[in-house]
C-alpha cells in the first residue's frame, strides 16, 4: 500500500547539506531527491556502456567532495523485485561481495530506520563503515530509498575502520513495464579524507558500473532465492512484520564530518594487484552464491 510520507512524519523542508537535527525525511524531501535523480545540468557523463550511464559532480566545499550518479536499465526485472532486493538484509550478504557487515539496528517509523553496514574499499585504502537513517517511499509504481549518516550512542567509530558520513545516498527506481524497470543510484558520501583521483576515477569509470551490474545478477536470482528464504516476509512492505525494536529521534544525533577523525589518503597510489584487475574490494563476477 502506497504510503505519504508527510503522513506518517511531518517536519517541514529543509536542505540536505546543513542538516542540525535528525528528522524522518517528507514528501518534499522525496521530492528534491527524485529531481536531483533526474537532473542533467551540471553532471559530467564519465561512462556510458551497455546500458549503464555514470555521472559524476564536484562539489566544492571546505573539502573536495563528489557526487556520483549511475544509471541502469533493466529490461527483464520488475520494479518491485529491485526494490525487495534493494532492502533485503539477508540477501544483500550474498550477492554484495564488498559487505564486511550490515545489520538493522532499529525501526523509527513504518517507514524509516536506522542500520549499519561496512564495506571493503580497493587496497591499498583502509576500509569504511556508516550508520545511516533510511527511509523508503513508493510512488505509484516508482520507488525512492534514501539515507543519511546519524549518530547511535551504540555504536560509536571503530578503530579498525574509518567512520564514512553519507550526506545523501539513496535509489530512485522508475518502472518502465510489467517487466522492466530503470535504476538511478545517486551519492554525496564524505568519505573521510581527501581521497586520491585515481580512486574518484575508478569509481565512476570501473566500480560504479561493476556495482550495478552485479546488482542486475542479483535481481534476476532473487525470486528463486526468496521462494527458499522466508518469502512473505517482506517487513518493508508489511511493517507489521518489523522484529526491530522502536527507537525515538531524540536518541539520535547528526554525524557530521568535522567532527570525526580525519585520514589522508590523497597521496595513497593505487597497488600492483589492483592495476592487473585483483579482486580487492571490488567482489568477483562468481555468483554461485546467489543460489
Amino acid at each position: 500500500m502506497e504510503k505519504s510520507a508527510s503522513s506518517i512524519e511531518s517536519q517541514g523542508s529543509r536542505p540536505v547539506l546543513g542538516r542540525e537535527s535528525v528528522q524522518v525525511p517528507d514528501d518534499q524531501d522525496f521530492r528534491s531527491f527524485r529531481s536531483e535523480c533526474e537532473a542533467e545540468v551540471g553532471w559530467n557523463l564519465t561512462y556510458s556502456k551497455a546500458g549503464v550511464s555514470v555521472w559524476v559532480q564536484a562539489v566544492e566545499m571546505d573539502r573536495t567532495l563528489h557526487k556520483i550518479k549511475c544509471r541502469m536499465e533493466c529490461c527483464d526485472v520488475p520494479a518491485e523485485t529491485l526494490y525487495d532486493v534493494l532492502h533485503d538484509i539477508e540477501y544483500r550478504k550474498k550477492w554484495d561481495s564488498n559487505v564486511i557487515e550490515t545489520f538493522d539496528i532499529a525501526r523509527l517509523t513504518v517507514n524509516a530506520d536506522v542500520g549499519y553496514y561496512s564495506w571493503r574499499c580497493p587496497k591499498p585504502l583502509k576500509n569504511r563503515d556508516v550508520i545511516t537513517l533510511r527511509s523508503w517511499l513508493p510512488m505509484g509504481a516508482d520507488y525512492i530509498i534514501m539515507n543519511y549518516s546519524v549518530k547511535h550512542p551504540k555504536y560509536p567509530p571503530r578503530k579498525d575502520l574509518v567512520r564514512a558520513v553519507s550526506i545523501q545516498t539513496g535509489y530512485l527506481i522508475q518502472s518502465t513495464g510489467p517487466k522492466s524497470c530503470v535504476i538511478t543510484y545517486l551519492a554525496q558520501v564524505d568519505p573521510k579524507g581527501s581521497l586520491p583521483k585515481w580512486v574518484v576515477n575508478k569509481s565512476s569509470q570501473f566500480l560504479a558500473p561493476k556495482a550495478m551490474k552485479k546488482m542486475y545478477k542479483a535481481c534476476v536470482k532473487y525470486p528463486e532465492w526468496k521462494q527458499k528464504h522466508q518469502p512473505h516476509f517482506k517487513p518493508w512492505l508489511h511493517p507489521e512484520q518489523s522484529p526491530l525494536p522502536s527507537l525515538a529521534l531524540s536518541e539520535l544525533s547528526v554525524q557530521h564530518a568535522d567532527s570525526l577523525e580525519n585520514i589522508d589518503e590523497s597521496a595513497v597510489t593505487e597497488s600492483r594487484d589492483e592495476r592487473a584487475g585483483g579482486a580487492g574490494g571490488e567482489g568477483s563476477d562468481d555468483d554461485t552464491s546467489l543460489t
